[in-house]
């Protein structure tokens, strides 16, 4: 154990070591190009408007994680609430050191989408570390702040699903590595250049906001983490069925849903980056009726199979709902927005029961169902229900038209994209988890876990006046 901890230390200092001599090198030698913005402002009468849009579109992804923490904390017991917050507030603060010295970079080098950028390949990017040099520049900045919202909200997932058992030391070094190697390397793939936005089919695996980048890599790994971590005590009987563990707090989980909900317009509407493309109005639509939809089918759902109106599926399936149409929110019409956010929820109930009970992992919050099998599904309604009447992120760019408009070789990269992220990011999942397992420790004691992680991990109470 000593020397699997001791390889560990020695491979860690190493990447920060490396770090610190791209920083070093890159600050000594290489100057901004534009870090005042004079020069981005007289390039670009439309840069003060566009600024503006992406900035506050990334304010308000941002916000989510109020509603993630809010959510997360509703759909667990009281004893858990601090530790639960704590992870939701400290995994953002992480991720955005690791994201900015190095997701960022790996992720988007090469792309050329803004200065400091240019050095990647089809598999990695290689510039932009520590936004120093030439990614000192007021458009990289922009980009990187938009961006780092996103992977913000891909390390987040994955803490309600591992919720009430993992030790907060374990849950903050895993919070490190999905904004530095996890998150950015598939979202290179997508988003910065690489292989899978290249296929020869259609124009490439394309995800407009991130049903895949993002949401199926968070919900993915949550799944990963959940299975290593194993279930809460008393989760599941000898004979395999489940038990119930009802939350503490609805409140919490609806005002949470309604800031995500709220935040999402953000989240794909932003992802424009600019305001002078007047398809926001369409995807800002879609995204709208996507969770309605989503919504309304997981609660009529449940009043069929119960007779009761199941308020925590209802928001789960508006949360699903908005999962599916991010990906397709700027290429599909109102109609099959309503249809793509209906079916999102109905995949989000059969892969609650599937995770639960076939698979026995307990996620607690069922981020693996809302994200994971929500994001996978966005990434195949792309190929399915992309009209045509939109390019790739503008209106000079090739349409994208999916399997309903003749367009079948979209759905082919889409499908690619699929089986690439769910196998990068279980692959990827199990390994960090298990080395942390092999090395800290995933799990907090029994004696912990039945007392709560509040006071054991934090000294404090959510509510110490209920005791």
């Amino acid at each position: 154990m000593l020397s699997v901890l001791g390889k560990t230390k020695a491979k860690v200092a190493l990447l920060v070591a490396l770090g610190v001599a791209i920083f070093l090198s890159s600050a000594g030698l290489i100057y901004a190009q534009d870090a005042g913005g004079a020069e981005t402002l007289l390039g670009d009468a439309n840069a003060p408007v566009n600024f503006t849009w992406t900035l506050m579109a990334g304010f308000l992804v941002f916000f989510m994680q109020a509603g993630f923490a809010f959510l997360g904390a509703g759909l667990i017991r009281a004893k858990n609430t601090v530790n639960y917050m704590t992870k939701s507030f400290m995994d953002f603060s992480i991720a955005t050191l690791s994201f900015w010295a190095f997701g960022f970079a790996l992720m988007f080098g090469g792309s050329a989408l803004a200065a400091g950028l240019e050095e990647g390949n089809l598999w990695i990017g290689l510039s932009g570390f520590f936004l120093a040099g030439d990614a000192y520049d007021v458009g990289t900045a922009e980009l990187w702040l938009f961006q780092m919202m996103f992977a913000g909200t891909a390390a987040t997932i994955v803490a309600g699903a591992v919720a009430e058992r993992m030790k907060i030391n374990a849950y903050l070094a895993y919070s490190f590595i999905i904004g530095a190697i996890i998150y950015p390397l598939y979202g290179h793939q997508v988003w910065g250049g690489g292989w899978l936005s290249t296929l020869p089919f259609g124009v490439g695996a394309i995800d407009f906001a991130g049903s895949g980048v993002v949401h199926a890599v968070g919900g993915l790994v949550a799944l990963a983490g959940a299975a290593t971590v194993g279930p809460r005590i008393g989760k599941f009987n000898a004979n395999g069925s489940a038990n119930a563990m009802p939350g503490h707090n609805i409140g919490y989980v609806v005002a949470g849903t309604f800031i995500l909900f709220f935040g999402w317009f953000g989240f794909n509407a932003g992802s424009t980056l600019a305001a002078t493309e007047l398809r926001i109005s369409i995807i800002a639509t879609n995204t709208l009726l996507a969770g309605a939809a989503g919504a309304v089918v997981a609660l009529y759902f449940t009043i069929a199979r119960t007779g009761k109106a199941d308020i925590v599926m209802a928001c789960n399936g508006a949360l699903a709902g908005l999962v599916g149409i991010t990906a397709p929110c700027a290429w599909v019409a109102p109609w099959a927005a309503v249809v793509i956010g209906g079916i999102a929820a109905l995949v989000m109930l059969g892969s609650v029961k599937f995770v639960e009970r076939v698979l026995k992992v307990d996620d607690v919050v069922g981020a693996v169902s809302v994200h994971g099998a929500g994001g996978l599904w966005g990434l195949l309604a792309v190929g399915i229900f992309a009209d045509g009447t939109y390019g790739n992120y503008t209106t000079d760019a090739p349409l994208v038209t999916g399997l309903l408009y003749g367009g079948a070789e979209q759905f082919i990269a889409q499908l690619i994209s699929v089986v690439v992220v769910t196998a990068w990011a279980l692959g990827a999942g199990f390994l960090v988890f298990w080395v942390l397992k092999m090395t800290m420790g995933l799990r907090a004691s029994r004696e912990e876990e039945m007392e709560g992680l509040d006071m054991p991990e934090h000294g404090m109470e959510a509510y110490p006046a209920a005791r």
